[in-house]
Parts: structure tokens; sequence; C-alpha cells
């Protein structure tokens, strides 16, 4: 009887997790622009999204400032955590403390933080301000991806690189690298996630004239929903589904091997 009350609310939790993006999912393929009419199938939606030259700006935005600010954070993040794991014990701590900041924050404490301060530097709003803010919120998470790989490898490895007649640069790319390099896959991956799927820290950086995905969805819906946002939320909705599935997946594969 326990067991099967588990199942139940484990049921429904997944159920009023789910229920809604399970109904916007259907909404996008309904023919009739009425949400109470099913109309039939259709992927005229999906076209007609395709078709919105706004909506396909936002989205080049979205995906550059998604892979550039996932690149820069995943090297600075990685050096970062070497330097980190080269510390002793209790400046570690200070420093992995300083750094679980951002990811604690409130989003809207981190969005308004950047804004004043690009304000007070006299920094112009646009592409540069939403890459700056989105390589900042996305380091912590290479960070926290990382660590943990660090603290697996064997300092004696490095040294008996070292000690044949390696360099240190040498020793760092052929040894340190590829034993964390599934960690700094794993960070990438993730910050390439939350940079595409940020809303509040975008729209407190960004300025006039520039949208993302987030930013241009609650632009449009604030106008009245169209049935085009429901085809735009379920592609954001499957991407950040994969690369989450790819995340989770691609460590245990490489434990696997």
């Amino acid at each position: 009887m326990k067991k099967f009350f588990c199942k139940f609310y484990l049921a429904m939790i997944f159920i009023l997790l789910y229920a809604p993006i399970v109904t916007l999912i259907v909404l996008s393929f309904n023919a009739s622009k009425t949400r109470a009419k099913w109309g039939g199938f259709t992927l005229k939606w999906y076209s007609s999204l395709f078709q919105n030259e706004a909506i396909m700006d936002a989205l080049y935005n979205t995906i550059t400032i998604a892979l550039i600010s996932a690149l820069i954070a995943t090297i600075v993040g990685t050096a970062a955590s070497i330097g980190i794991a080269s510390m002793s014990r209790h400046f570690k701590t200070i420093f992995m403390s300083i750094t679980n900041i951002p990811m604690l924050n409130a989003d809207i404490v981190t969005g308004i933080s950047l804004m004043l301060l690009f304000i007070a530097f006299g920094v112009k709003f646009g592409f540069a301000t939403i890459l700056l803010a989105h390589i900042t919120f996305n380091i912590p998470y290479v960070i926290l991806s990382v660590m943990p790989k660090l603290r697996q490898i064997d300092s004696n490895i490095y040294d008996a690189a070292l000690d044949l007649g390696a360099s240190p640069i040498y020793a760092f790319f052929k040894v340190i690298i590829p034993d964390i390099l599934p960690g700094i896959l794993s960070g990438f991956l993730l910050s390439f996630t939350m940079s595409l799927d940020d809303f509040i820290i975008t729209h407190f950086t960004k300025g006039s004239g520039i949208d993302t995905l987030s930013t241009k969805i609650y632009a449009e819906v604030r106008k009245g929903i169209k049935p085009e946002m429901y085809a735009l939320s379920t592609l954001l909705f499957v991407s950040v589904l994969v690369l989450l599935i790819a995340v989770n997946k691609a460590p245990k594969q490489r434990k696997e091997n």
C-alpha cells in the first residue's frame, strides 16, 4: 500500500509539472487559433514561425550569444577551477563560496546588479552587455562541473610526466585536460543551456533594438498569445530537453567505456 501511494504521489507531481507543457505542445499542432476548439493537426504555425523575420533575428541572437558566452565561460571557468584547485583548503573554501553566490542569488538581483554596473561605467546596452551578462552567470556553472574532475586527478601523474621530460604546458594538455574533459564538456553544455533559457538577466541588460527568444516571446505574449508562440515555446522546450539529456548521458557513457 505504501509503495502504491509513493507511485501515486510521484505520478501527480509529474502531471502537475508537465501537463501545462504537454498542453502547449498539443496546441502548437492545432489548426484552430482558439484554444477551446481542436481544428485538426497542422504544421502551419511552425511554417509561419520560420517566416517571421523578427523571431528569426531573435533566434540568431539567442544561439550566437549562447555559443559565444558558453565558450568563453568554459575557458575562463576551467582556468579558474585549476587555480582554485591549487589553493590551500582555507582559500579554496573562500573562493568556492564566492563562486556559489551567483547561483544562489535570485536572477532578478543579478540582472539589476549588472544593469547598474553597465550604467555606472557608461556601457551602451545591446548585444555586448547581454554577452557579458551571460558569461558572468555561466562561469560558476563551469567551475561547478570541472572542480569534481580535478579532485579525482592523481597529481603524481602530472609530476611523472614532468620527470619524463615533458614541459609543463605539454604535460597539462596531455595529462590534465584529457582527465577533466568530461567536466569541461558538461560545463559547456550546461552554460549553453542556461544562456539559451535565460530571460530575467537578459531582460535587464539587453537595451532596445535587440531581442533574444525569451524576451521576444515575452513581448509577443503581452500583445496577445499567437499560435506561433506555442510552436516557438515547443521548440525551445525540446532543445533544452535534448541538451540536458546530453549533459547527463555523456559522463555515464564515458564511465561505461
